[in-house]
């Protein structure tokens, strides 16, 4: 073995050893508490990195993201250094050897077996294979150097890019507030919103935009509404005028499972506002129930939508 290979050789196993010691035994790894093995098999947007901008105050998510690609990158220089093989036979022994670590790494329970980990460890060095080819086509060492180095930052730019658009058309956000008017009262009525006239909470003048409900003129009122399962956030004010005696509750439910429920003894005299957000699936049927004095006003939702939609 040449004493440039002897020297790459010994470079290459420090660095597998730095990486292995990240793996297993950096960031406080073996110190939690847990007793459960974690296997994530679903993909996220892995080619996704940190912003430019959020880098200037890293969270360490973000230099865990980064580090997951980044830290693979020598090993695609240092195999075809020094061994000949071919991409294909390069990426399928690196995928082998990766998923073997990942799941170590979940059943002696340091960390989880993350399929994106995978897949970012595995980009990583894919980029450095390629900037090596690149950089192999140098006339010498010092301008193989330098283009091995334009070669990663140029790839990992492209790489960002990649997963910043991949990013934006998976995204959702929520969409127009759409006012929920069509309820079914406890006696299977359709609801309706009359008139929509303001009041005080607490002082606070309160002019409903969209609808009101209350305890109709009995002692309570109960109203149900389909969702169909959308992926939404639920929005509701709620509060008891001060035009009448400080006393009522309200509660919601979804699917039968309370998530809200307030009452004169809990909750504070000034208008409340609140939120919940359904997962896909999860909302097929929205119960609010109000007694005594309480109200509840711009009852709606905000759909989680694509951009394109």
């Amino acid at each position: 073995m040449s004493k440039q290979r002897k020297l790459l050789f010994t470079a290459a196993t420090i660095y597998t050893l730095l990486i292995l010691y990240l793996m297993f035994f950096a960031f406080g790894r073996g110190d939690s508490e847990s007793d459960q093995y974690t296997f994530i098999f679903l993909p996220d947007n892995f080619l996704k990195l940190p912003n430019p901008w959020e880098l200037l105050h890293p969270t360490v998510m973000d230099v865990v993201s980064l580090g997951n690609m980044a830290a693979f990158i020598p090993f695609g220089i240092f195999i075809p250094l020094l061994y000949r093989t071919t991409f294909v036979r390069f990426i399928v022994g690196f995928l082998v050897s990766i998923l073997l670590l990942e799941t170590i790494q979940a059943l002696t329970l340091r960390g989880s077996f993350d399929i994106d980990d995978v897949l970012k460890n595995a980009s990583g060095t894919v980029i450095g294979f390629a900037a090596y080819r690149m950089g192999n086509r140098a006339k010498n060492i010092w301008q193989s150097v330098v283009s091995i180095g334009i070669s990663i930052v140029i790839l990992l730019i492209m790489t960002w890019g990649v997963g910043a658009g991949i990013d934006k058309v998976l995204a959702t956000s929520p969409g127009p507030f759409v006012a929920l008017n069509d309820w079914k009262t406890s006696s299977g009525v359709a609801s309706k919103t009359g008139e929509l006239l303001p009041f005080q909470v607490d002082g606070q003048e309160v002019t409903p935009q969209f609808n009101l409900y209350d305890a109709n003129n009995k002692k309570s009122e109960t109203y149900s509404h389909k969702l169909d399962g959308k992926v939404a956030y639920l929005y509701l004010q709620y509060g008891i005028p001060d035009q009448s005696d400080f006393q009522g509750s309200i509660s919601l439910s979804v699917n039968v499972r309370k998530i809200l429920t307030n009452s004169q003894k809990y909750q504070g005299h000034g208008p409340e506002v609140f939120e919940w957000h359904f997962e896909e699936g999860t909302a097929n049927e929205i119960t609010i129930k109000i007694e005594g004095n309480e109200k509840a006003w711009d009852v709606g939702y905000r759909e989680m939508k694509h951009f394109w939609e």
